[in-house]
């Protein structure tokens, strides 16, 4: 992996000084070299290097405000240089990565290329894994949730759509559709529906009851800290389960 740098100090002697000591590092790039500030903001914006080193102290704007020109845009990793050694708590408040203080030593400065080589290789790791998951995530067929119901009357089928039932109660291996003033008993256990039901718009709230997330008014205490589901049609429900993923589901504080 090629690193890409940016090297930004007003004084020509100093930005040779780190140019020559990058000349052993086989994976560095020097993408550009800056004399100021200003040049630096648009430097970093235009060529995205992966590192910077900055120079603390610069007429105009030094390297505390190139930062602070950047704040909120995707930042490279950024070595602080400078002459002065009471910038450096500073500096790490910015979340540099680290602090060279002039003059520098060779060793001191292979160490910190080393760790910013340690970060880079870091970042790529976890950026690769995101977009593995994501990719995995597109790849994986969407679930598809009962939008009708058939339920079987008589000699009759009998379709309901999923949005207009308002609550489900179990009878034994059988589930009641309760749709407005009408009920309907499909041969299947509340158990084995709730599966098929997407969970985003319907909740289990006890061991015999599912309920429409769109039909609830609203939530009230009981004792022993209980609460019960009241439903639009004012039919209320004990809940034994699901009060946080409820309040969750419906953006609830």
């Amino acid at each position: 992996m090629t690193i890409r740098i940016i090297i930004v100090d007003d004084e020509p002697l100093a930005r040779e000084r780190i140019r020559s000591m990058l000349e052993c590092e086989k994976d560095s790039q020097i993408v550009a070299e800056c004399g100021n500030g200003p040049d630096a903001v648009a430097a970093i914006r235009k060529l995205a290097p992966d590192l910077v080193f900055l120079d603390v102290q610069m007429p105009g704007m030094d390297g505390f405000e190139v930062l602070r020109s950047l704040k909120g845009e995707s930042l490279p990793l950024v070595i602080f240089v400078t002459a002065y050694d009471q910038h450096a708590v500073k500096a790490f408040e910015v979340h540099a990565l680290d602090y060279l203080l002039k003059p520098f030593k060779p060793a001191r400065f292979k160490e910190t290329v080393a760790r910013a080589r340690q970060t880079l290789a870091l970042r790529h790791t976890e950026a690769a894994t995101q977009n593995l998951l994501q990719m995995l995530a597109r790849a994986e067929p969407a679930r598809e949730y009962l939008t009708r119901i058939p339920v079987r009357t008589g000699d009759r089928i009998v379709v309901v759509r999923s949005s207009q039932v308002e609550y489900i109660e179990a009878a034994g291996n059988y589930a009641i559709l309760h749709v407005g003033k009408e009920s309907h008993i499909l041969r299947e256990t509340l158990t084995s529906l709730e599966e098929k039901l997407d969970p985003r718009k319907f909740l289990r709230i006890n061991r015999s009851t599912i309920v429409s997330l769109d039909q609830i008014k609203e939530f009230r205490p009981l004792f022993k800290g209980e609460h019960a589901a009241v439903l639009q049609n004012g039919k209320q429900f004990t809940m034994t389960r699901g009060l946080r993923e409820a309040q969750e589901l419906l953006k609830f504080a």
